[in-house]
């Protein structure tokens, strides 16, 4: 409710009021006993939305009362100041710092929530206002730079998740600049294979790289379809995932944003490195399977949904093509 108030508003004081009831609503979702951390990653996530919550409060009165007391070119720095509240909700970088903190404390339910939905309402605004071309440029390097190099090093599985998604969340503002139907197919597929890759991680219970290399080596059609969901968020031209990588750039280069569009895809590649040493240790490190232990995944709608994903890119090729 709190999402779609903030998005169908009209007024910037009954966006901020969306946003708030979206921040109430996720709290008690987070304090729940079934997260490792829950008092510390509500607190840590209540911290920064309130104060980006009243940073965009702060940018609407300023802007408000602009006209009377302010000169003019006073706009252009409470846009900014709007937008980076906005983007630090989001958690793309620079003001990326409490996302993955806040990741480690949840369970995989509670991730799929802050890496999806918790995006939509700050992304969309963002969109309402794209009056600066050259910060939001910024922002994009600065997001898909972070997402990749810092997911580097990681161990768990939830911050690889949560570096992940600030490389996504740069391509997504990518797609953003010159067509709002990019950035909406893009976030939905997004939104399928991260749903597909934190369903396998909740059913074999994993968090760190250490259990993903044991659980794998316990059911063939299990590994399989992990590594190439892994392969399709990394955007692998087989799968699903590359679709909307490809609409960005043709769109990046047919508005002639070639240096954009050059980063993006050196910083994917980083995040597609990360994702291979995912999968492709489980391939080579644990040859030995275990016989005796078995992990059941008869689950028809499960297995629908990943054959569903992985061969979505063949289906929408082969309809357009009809069309």
């Amino acid at each position: 409710m709190g999402t779609m108030i903030s998005i169908s508003a009209y007024s910037w004081f009954n966006m901020w009021i969306g946003l708030e009831i979206n921040l109430l609503s996720i709290i008690p979702l987070m304090k729940s006993s079934k997260n490792i951390y829950p008092a510390e990653a509500a607190l840590k996530y209540f911290i920064t939305q309130a104060l980006a919550s009243t940073i965009i409060l702060f940018a609407v009165i300023m802007s408000l009362i602009s006209s009377d007391y302010i000169p003019n070119n006073s706009n252009i720095w409470l846009m900014m100041i709007l937008n980076s509240a906005l983007l630090t909700k989001l958690g793309a970088a620079p003001f990326h710092s409490w996302f993955p903190e806040v990741m480690e404390g949840l369970n995989w339910m509670n991730s799929l929530i802050l890496l999806t939905w918790q995006k939509l309402a700050p992304m969309i605004l963002v969109m309402y206002n794209l009056s600066m071309n050259q910060f939001l440029t910024f922002v994009i390097i600065t997001s898909s730079i972070v997402g990749g190099i810092l997911g580097l090093n990681q161990t768990s599985l939830r911050k690889i998740m949560a570096y992940s998604s600030i490389n996504h969340i740069g391509w997504m503002l990518a797609g953003m600049l010159n067509s709002k139907l990019i950035w909406l197919v893009y976030f939905i597929i997004y939104f399928f294979i991260s749903l597909n890759i934190i369903i396998f991680f909740m059913k074999l219970n994993l968090f760190n790289l250490n259990q993903l290399f044991n659980a794998l080596n316990t059911n063939k059609l299990v590994k399989l379809f992990f590594i190439l969901n892994f392969l399709s968020l990394g955007g692998l031209p087989p799968f699903l995932g590359f679709l909307p990588k490809w609409i960005v750039i043709n769109n990046l280069i047919l508005n002639q944003m070639y240096a954009l569009s050059l980063i993006l895809i050196i910083t994917t590649l980083i995040t597609l490195y990360f994702y291979i040493r995912l999968t492709f240790s489980s391939l080579t490190i644990l040859m030995t399977e275990n016989l005796i232990k078995s992990t059941k995944f008869n689950n028809f709608i499960f297995l629908f949904l990943n054959a569903f994903t992985l061969l979505s890119l063949c289906l929408c090729t082969s309809i357009l093509n009809i069309l």
